[in-house]
C-alpha cells in the first residue's frame, strides 16, 4: 500500500481547498442516537473539511468486541505524525514490562537533544536536568513533546521499536530509522492498526495492566489536547476520552489526525476512533479553527452522544478525578 510523500522529500504544499466548517455543535444540538447518525455526521464533516480521509471508528457490541461503524480506506498506510507517539510509548513500556527499564530510570536532558515545535522542554531555556522515563513519556503524550521522542530513542533504539511493534502483530506501524540509531522519524501506520493498538490498550492486553493504566491515565488527563474530539465536552466527559493528536504537512497538503478511546462513566471502553486526514488546506493553522479540527470536534461530540449502552465483560479503567488546587 502506498504512502503520501513526506515533507522531507517534498516541502512544497499541494494544498487542497477546504470549505470553512460551521460552528461546533453543543451537546443539545447533537445528532440523533445510533450508528447511522455517526456515519451521517462523519460523511458531512469529511466533505466540508475537504482533503483525503482514512478512518476507522468502532463501537463495542453486547459481546464485548468492537464492531466497525465507519471503515473509510481504513487500511491505507499513512504518516501518523504525532499520533505515532502512542506506538513509541508502547515500545518503551514493553521494555519496562520485561524488566529492562523502569519509569524511574533517569537520563540527563542535554541542550543538544532539544527539539522545537510541540512540547515544553524547548521552553526551559536552560537544560541539564536529570529526568525520569515517566517524566518524558508524560510530556510526549500529554503535550506531544518532540524532545521526548529523542529521549525515548535513547532507551529504545529505532530498530528495537520496530521489532517490538512487529512482535505485537503490527505490520505497518513503524518508525523510520535514520543514521543515528537512537533517533528516527515517527513513521507510518493505518487507521485499522491504530484502532487495534487503542483497543488492546483499553482492554489491557497490549501491555501489562499497570503499563496500560499509566498510558491511559496520561492520555485521558484534562490538561491534554482539547481542540478536536474533546472540545465540546465538560471536564468529566473529557476524563472519559483518551486521545492523541497529530499535525504536519507533506506534498499533498496539510495533515490533521486524531485517534483515541471513549469510556463509559464506570470505566468500560466503548468506542475507538482513528481519523487520519491529509491533503488539507489552511496551511500553518495548527489551532482549533482548522476545518479538519473543527470536523473532529463535531464528530467527537456525536460519538460521545451515541456511545453504546452495554455491560461488556472487559477490564475497567477509572480516571483520576480532576480537582483544582491553588497551592499551599
Amino acid at each position: 500500500m502506498s504512502t503520501s510523500m513526506s515533507r522531507r522529500s517534498a516541502l512544497g504544499l499541494g494544498a487542497v481547498a477546504a470549505a470553512a466548517g460551521a460552528a461546533v455543535s453543543s451537546p443539545a444540538q447533537a445528532a440523533p442516537a445510533g450508528k447511522n447518525a455517526i456515519r451521517r455526521v462523519y460523511a458531512r464533516e469529511k466533505a466540508e473539511a475537504g482533503g483525503v480521509w482514512h478512518t476507522h471508528i468502532a463501537a463495542v457490541g453486547a459481546d464485548g468486541t468492537p464492531r466497525a461503524i465507519v471503515e473509510d480506506d481504513a487500511d491505507h498506510v499513512t504518516y501518523g505524525y504525532s499520533v505515532q507517539k502512542l506506538a513509541v510509548a508502547t515500545a518503551v513500556m514493553d521494555k519496562i514490562d520485561r524488566g529492562l527499564l523502569t519509569l524511574g530510570t533517569k537520563l540527563d536532558l542535554p541542550a543538544d537533544i532539544i527539539l522545537g515545535g510541540s512540547g515544553i522542554y524547548h521552553l526551559h531555556r536552560v537544560w541539564g536536568d536529570e529526568i525520569t522515563v515517566g517524566n518524558f513519556l508524560t510530556a510526549m503524550l500529554l503535550v506531544s513533546d518532540n524532545t521526548a521522542v529523542r529521549m525515548c530513542g535513547r532507551v529504545v533504539p529505532a530498530l528495537e521499536i520496530n521489532e517490538i511493534l512487529a512482535a505485537k502483530g503490527f505490520v505497518h506501524t513503524r518508525v523510520e530509522p535514520v543514521a543515528n540509531p537512537n533517533r528516527f522519524f515517527l513513521g507510518t501506520t493505518t487507521p485499522r492498526e491504530m484502532h487495534d493498538l487503542l483497543w488492546r490498550l483499553a482492554t489491557k492486553t497490549l501491555l501489562k495492566p499497570e503499563s496500560c493504566d499509566f498510558l491511559l491515565s496520561v492520555t485521558r488527563w484534562v490538561n491534554g489536547y482539547h481542540d478536536g474530539v474533546r472540545r465540546v465536552m465538560s471536564s468529566k466527559e473529557r476524563e472519559r476520552v483518551a486521545t492523541k493528536y497529530g499535525a504536519d504537512f507533506n506534498a499533498l497538503g496539510e495533515s490533521r489526525h486524531e485517534a483515541g478511546v471513549m469510556f463509559s462513566a464506570d470505566g468500560l471502553p466503548l468506542l475507538t476512533y482513528a481519523m487520519f486526514a491529509e491533503g488539507l488546506g489552511d496551511p500553518e493553522n495548527y489551532g482549533a479553527t482548522h476545518p479538519a479540527v473543527e470536523a473532529h470536534a463535531r464528530i467527537g461530540r456525536t460519538l460521545f452522544d451515541n456511545l453504546p449502552a452495554v455491560s461488556a465483560v472487559v477490564p475497567r479503567t477509572l480516571p483520576k478525578r480532576f480537582h483544582p488546587n491553588h497551592g499551599g
